[in-house]
């Protein structure tokens, strides 16, 4: 049986684009195994979209490929790579959405997709998705190499991300992400909180709005009130009970997150 080939794009729920893709790449392998990660990454976030994958695709078991579109540079000269982290491959352009996979597991094997001969014929400079990166993981599928796509590549594109501050009886980060809940995601990690004394009372701020300590789970705190907690991903993040913090608070990406004892 060929590996799971999963997608991730900007495209939409339900986008005909989305279909397109399967649809090739069924052409070429019709016992393809197909898993949609997510196709509601904010158009051309490729923040979020590195944050959803290095949450997401460590799940997956060894050797499936995960094609990535998310392209605001698409038709550019920006390059498509094809990488082996933590022996999955992932195909996807230059732009930094592997991001948070290099940084966590290494590269194992990086390549540029030049070779068109794994590609459909004229592709559009418009929709590569459809006409390079999904021909190409279906030959992928099919036993092609990553060294027969193109030549060898050492330097992929990095984001730069908001950092978190330390200071005495104070960690301050920021907002990563809003759910689809409205739960506000930060950068902030258990890690950070590290040098807080064991039973100190922590206060946690974000847009003129606070809470104290952290609960284990969104029950533990009446309905409509404004809780923190460490979420699966093992993130900080503030939550209404019931309710809709990113709405309820005005706090979006990049909101400042201030932590006190």
């Amino acid at each position: 049986m060929p590996p799971v080939i999963t997608l991730t794009t900007d495209f939409g729920e339900g986008s005909p684009y989305v279909a397109q893709m399967k649809g090739v790449i069924l052409s070429l392998l019709p016992a393809a195994a197909m898993v949609d990660l997510s196709h509601a990454i904010p158009p051309q976030d490729v923040h979020q979209a590195a944050l959803v994958l290095g949450d997401v695709c460590p799940r997956f078991p060894p050797h499936t490929i995960h094609v990535v579109v998310v392209d605001p540079g698409v038709g550019t000269e920006r390059e498509i790579l094809a990488a082996r982290i933590d022996q999955q491959i992932y195909l996807a352009p230059d732009n930094g959405l592997l991001d948070i996979l290099w940084s966590r597991h290494g590269v194992g094997e990086l390549v540029a997709l030049v070779d068109a001969q794994y590609w459909l014929p004229e592709p559009s400079p418009t929709f590569h998705g459809r006409d390079i990166l999904a021909p190409v993981a279906a030959r992928l599928a099919q036993g092609v190499r990553l060294d027969q796509l193109g030549p060898p590549r050492t330097q992929p594109v990095r984001l730069t991300w908001p950092g978190v501050h330390l200071e005495p009886r104070k960690v301050e980060g920021s907002v990563l992400l809003v759910d689809a809940f409205g739960n506000l995601i930060t950068n902030i990690t258990r890690e950070f909180l590290a040098s807080a004394p064991t039973g100190a009372e922590l206060t946690i701020r974000c847009a003129d709005h606070e809470t104290r300590g952290i609960v284990r789970t969104y029950g533990e705190r009446p309905p409509r009130t404004l809780l923190a907690l460490f979420g699966s991903g093992g993130r900080l993040e503030l939550a209404i009970a019931g309710g809709h913090a990113a709405a309820t608070l005005g706090a979006h990406v990049g909101a400042r997150v201030t932590v006190t004892w």
